[in-house]
């Protein structure tokens, strides 16, 4: 007879299946637990201490109940602690029942402890929702209005920046290329803060090591420069320090910023550091100290900043009020536009934010900024909810003070002003940076630069707030100016003697020397002349239509040439040319 053993319904000769038999009478193997219950309970807190200063060292959670990661932190630690309780008692219990009741029993303090700081956290949430709290978020941020041709002066044109980010980042990159010592051991970071450096717009930014092995290599003597880069002249100067940066987001271990910061301010929440130079050339990171001022976890602020200073590590710790006049960046252009965001969405309660939309404003995709009485200020558009391609107003917004004004002036956004500007010269396929606001004979004007597929700059762009389809370009800022007050006046916005550029507006220099050398180039239609001095000041140059001397010019003429400091590109553009004609001797008086 062939036997099944395996078939379920066999019972063997005593009515129940052997092999099942056998493994319900086998004794169930005991899980011994380690030790004495003193002793568990000091390697449970071993092993999680130890995790949570591996933790702690690598994820830097503030120490602090506003802070979500302080949450995360507790938790995990609470995990780790029953974890480590249940392996070193030995797993006991029967069923899942068995085993929960077990856990409950060896974890009832980690238990607790995670089920309050997951009420307080939910709590705390639903306290700080915008549905709740809307006039709290809307009154973050204080929006006065403003008076754009009163408040808003004509800077000088050494003070308006033609450079944006990309671009800077490309000279950055380059400069350090041409220095030998740096370039095979660093490399330029991408900080690039745009700051007001003795008056002038510039934008800073630190080095930092080229990988890990150049970092053991050099870190004894820290970072040996920064970056300075003449956002109007396009000059990059190379800052070598005496002593070298130690302190920056590019250091491991303890000379790391945010470590330095979190071991020094354990409580304290920061948002992302700006590197910046004060008055003598001293680096310095700027540390925004982040509180949250709407429930545990609404409405971000800034309520002060930490000043560290990038070679010696000395921090000092400056509510808003008292921040040096030097500092620039306290207030982040990410935080300002949220915080208007909030503002003008919440203008009439939450609900009108989603029905009705009465009133509701964000800001454009899109933010630069203006040097004005040594503050940075930030500008952005301000266009309503349901509008697509057209400014209702601005703001501009004191990046160390937050202080904002509204200016009610609709117009074109600030794409589709770029879109106007890349249109006015399609057939050379340049590309148009996001626009900076000026005043321009009290009309609101986007200056913008137009670069090429390379990214260099070629041209310049303005084009009005209001009327959008007035566009001026020019190779240089100054023709670009002047043909922007000449369109202006065609068009009846401003009187003709408003169209006349002053010298002084050009930021105007002046050189005298002898020709050593000139050459020409055809450019669309157009020959241009380059010139080239004894005296060291690099090549001028100027079309023959705008400076018709050139054509005369010869080799070994004595000239006075007036141009445009800081135009940029490869040479300076030339604004007048004259030259010294030699005075004819008099026939009639003989030399001794």
């Amino acid at each position: 007879m062939n036997v099944n053993w395996n078939d379920p319904g066999f019972e063997g000769f005593a009515g129940q299946n052997p092999f099942t038999a056998r493994r319900a009478n086998r004794p169930k193997k005991e899980r011994k637990s380690i030790g004495t219950p003193l002793g568990r309970t000091a390697i449970n807190l071993l092993v999680t201490l130890v995790f949570g200063a591996v933790y702690y060292y690598i994820a830097l959670p503030p120490i602090n109940l506003k802070a979500r990661e302080f949450y995360i932190f507790i938790i995990l630690l609470c995990v780790v602690y029953a974890l480590c309780a249940v392996l070193t008692s030995g797993f006991q219990g029967e069923g899942v029942k068995g085993y929960f009741g077990f856990v409950k029993k060896q974890c009832k303090i980690p238990l607790m402890i995670t089920a309050l700081m997951l009420a307080t956290a939910i709590v705390g949430g639903i306290v700080g929702w915008q549905l709740f709290r809307a006039a709290s978020y809307r009154d973050l941020l204080e929006v006065n209005p403003g008076d754009f041709a009163a408040e808003v002066e004509e800077i000088s044109f050494k003070q308006i920046p033609m450079l944006d980010a990309a671009s800077a980042m490309k000279l950055g990159n380059r400069k350090l290329g041409e220095l030998a010592d740096m370039v095979s051991q660093f490399e330029v970071a991408d900080d690039y803060t745009q700051i007001n450096y003795r008056g002038r717009p510039v934008r800073v930014t630190p080095l930092r090591y080229g990988d890990i092995i150049k970092w053991f290599n050099n870190r004894s003597k820290g970072l040996p420069a920064y970056l300075i880069i003449d956002m109007v002249t396009q000059n990059v100067e190379v800052v070598r320090l005496q002593e070298g940066i130690r302190y920056t987001t590019a250091e491991h271990f303890g000379r790391n910023l945010y470590r330095y910061l979190r071991f020094h301010y354990p409580t304290y929440m920061f948002d992302n550091p700006a590197f910046e130079i004060d008055e003598e050339g001293n680096p310095y990171w700027v540390c925004p100290r982040i509180t949250k001022t709407i429930g545990l976890f609404g409405g971000t602020d800034i309520n002060g900043a930490v000043l560290v200073n990038a070679v010696t590590g000395e921090c000092t710790y400056y509510d808003v009020a008292d921040v040096p006049e030097w500092v620039d960046h306290v207030y982040t252009a990410d935080l300002i536009l949220q915080q208007y965001d909030y503002h003008g969405t919440y203008v009439n309660g939450f609900f009108n934010s989603i029905f009705g939309q009465r009133d509701v404003t964000v800001t454009t995709d899109g933010y630069n900024y203006l040097a004005v009485d040594d503050d940075v200020y930030m500008y952005t558009g301000i266009t309503s909810v349901v509008s697509d391609e057209s400014n209702i107003g601005f703001i501009l917004s004191n990046q160390r003070t937050k202080e904002t004004r509204f200016y009610s002036i609709a117009g074109a956004e600030e794409f589709s002003a770029m879109d106007s500007a890349e249109g006015q010269v399609q057939q050379m396929h340049y590309d148009a940076t996001f626009p900076l606001l000026l005043n321009i004979s009290d009309q609101p004007t986007y200056f913008m630069a137009l670069k090429d597929a390379a990214g260099l700059v070629k041209m310049y762009a303005m084009v009005n707030v209001s009327q959008y389809q007035i566009v001026a370009t020019g190779a240089t800022v100054a023709d670009c100016q002047s043909n922007y007050r000449q369109m202006l006046f065609n068009n009846g916005l401003i009187d003709q003697e408003d169209t006349a550029v002053e010298p002084d507006d050009l930021a105007l220099s002046e050189v005298t020397g002898v020709v050593t050398e000139i050459r020409s180039a055809v450019m669309d239609g157009n020959t241009r002349y380059y010139v080239l001095l004894d005296s060291g000041d690099g090549w001028f140059s100027a079309a023959a239509a705008e400076v018709p001397e050139l054509v005369l010019l010869n080799v070994g003429d004595q000239v006075r040439i007036r141009y445009y400091a800081g135009a940029g590109g490869i040479a300076q553009d030339i604004y007048s040319l004259e030259v010294a004609i030699p005075v004819p001797k008099d026939p009639t008086v003989v030399s001794e």
